[in-house]
């Protein structure tokens, strides 16, 4: 696991199984608080596919923080930051993910009609593979054409259908410890909560995939009413996600 600290987040391990990852009050400028184990290697290399199953004890500062945190399996389709100041220099590629996941408002990823585009989740999503070199220039000319409104409905909703998403809205309060687990199978993937199954997803992407846990103070928006924007939210008060007993076996 590698650090990443963008603006003035910090990541700290408090002793040999625990990490925090920290947000200062008053920022506003993107700022990321991060742990993975991909950066510096191309996405055939990221190291995670199924079978596997990942297990950790998490809690965050507050019960509804500002921006995005998470922990689980990405691709890093553009970089966390969405070109805020991330590290990762790829070509943007099709989003596929297997975590569990939280964004406060004004985020909408309304990638699953049946789900808020907001909230604390347990995720799948799955893409089409696409090559890179030929989803950048597109990915460029939708993003264009969405903040037209005329356009912005039928585009958005065209672009969202590419990703098969199975998401679900978790009761867990997000400042109290619990136990997260993810196991992940070719064939599906199930997440539990304290031991109990909360969701399960039946096309979970098929890797390869890394991991990361992180905090920041982003939003996005990809829904047919708002198009396809992103920027910063200003922090009041010092927001941190803290991790312990991190641990995934494969097979």
């Amino acid at each position: 696991m590698q650090p990443l600290e963008i603006g003035n987040g910090r990541v700290a391990v408090k002793e040999a199984n625990r990490c925090r990852m920290t947000l200062p009050p008053g920022l506003k400028n993107y700022a990321d608080a991060q742990l993975d184990d991909y950066r510096g290697l191309s996405r055939r290399k990221f190291p995670w596919q199924p079978p596997l199953r990942m297990r950790l004890r998490g809690r965050a500062s507050h019960p509804a923080p500002i921006g995005t945190l998470g922990f689980g399996f990405w691709n890093d389709p553009f970089s966390l930051s969405l070109g805020q100041g991330g590290a990762a220099r790829r070509l943007p590629a099709a989003p596929n993910a297997l975590w569990f996941f939280y964004a406060s408002p004004p985020n909408d990823m309304a990638l699953d009609p049946f789900v808020p585009g907001q909230g604390w989740k347990a995720a799948s999503l799955r893409s089409p593979s696409v090559p890179s070199l030929l989803l950048a220039f597109p990915a460029l000319i939708i993003a264009g054409l969405a903040q037209v409104k005329p356009l912005r409905r039928p585009l958005m909703r065209t672009a969202l259908r590419l990703v098969s998403a199975e998401e679900r809205l978790l009761d867990t309060a997000l400042n109290d410890w619990h136990d997260y687990e993810l196991r992940w199978e070719a064939q599906g993937a199930a997440f539990y909560v304290d031991n109990v199954e909360v969701h399960s997803a039946v096309n979970p992407p098929s890797g390869p995939l890394g991991f990361v846990t992180w905090i920041d103070n982003q939003f996005a928006v990809a829904s047919p009413d708002g198009g396809f924007r992103f920027g910063t939210l200003p922090t009041q008060a010092e927001q941190w996600l803290e991790i312990e007993n991190l641990s995934i076996e494969s097979g």
